[in-house]
């Protein structure tokens, strides 16, 4: 079997866009059937086909949803959650939950990314918190606090506690996640989604080896962004 073969094979279409992708299916082919009966001339036709033809494309590419599995030793390991691009690497003040000083790994995803999301440690989820807010450009630094956001702490086996948050941004309008409350997590599973264009912030304690520099692409559930301590 070829590699090309084999890595088909391992993509699928995510379940949050099954539901986006028939209906958009559906809507394009009636207003296809319309076009074709109801001009002398094609060129409508044609012109509408080659246009949802690439938008359609570009919706496939932004639900796939790659079979993924981390390899290697996942003890004190920090894996990336989302395909995307570092954009914030800097210590901050985290005074809703840790009350202290952390080390904030941002990862930005544009439309063009994998929008699954995976759980960036083995542990345990302590609580899940959804919070309304605006919907600025995910990679502003505001957006961290002011965007709608959901914040999922997590605890190693270890007993370190990890904040991972989802961020809406100026497209994404919808964060779907998945982690329970007091549920056991572990790299390779989903931790949720987030439709169109956004950010994923991981919080880890001070010490922590970082493992990614700014601007770097990651890949989801495989690029070791940290280890802990």
């Amino acid at each position: 079997m070829s590699n090309k073969i084999k890595t088909f094979k391992k993509i699928r279409i995510h379940r949050e866009g099954t539901q986006t992708l028939v209906l958009s299916f559906v809507a394009i082919t009636l207003i296809v059937f319309i076009l074709y009966f109801s001009f002398s001339t094609l060129i409508p036709f044609w012109c509408f086909v080659s246009v949802s033809a690439i938008l359609y494309a570009i919706l496939l590419n932004f639900f796939r949803c790659p079979k993924r599995y981390f390899n290697g030793e996942t003890k004190n390991i920090v894996v990336a959650p989302a395909d995307g691009k570092i954009v914030v690497i800097e210590e901050v003040e985290e005074n809703r939950y840790f009350h202290d000083r952390r080390i904030m790994v941002s990862i930005f995803m544009s439309l063009f990314n994998v929008h699954a999301n995976w759980f960036p440690v083995d542990g345990k989820v302590k609580f899940v918190e959804h919070r309304d807010g605006n919907f600025y450009k995910a990679w502003l630094p505001k957006a961290s606090e002011e965007n709608e956001h959901a914040d999922i702490m997590l605890t190693t086996p270890d007993g370190v506690d990890i904040l991972c948050r989802q961020i809406a941004g100026a497209m994404a309008r919808r964060i779907v996640t998945y982690a329970k409350v007091g549920e056991e997590c572990f790299i390779d599973e989903h931790l949720g989604f987030i439709k169109l264009g956004s950010r994923v912030d991981v919080f880890l304690p001070l010490g922590t080896e970082i493992c990614v520099k700014m601007g770097q692409l990651t890949i989801g559930n495989h690029t070791v962004i940290a280890k802990l301590k």
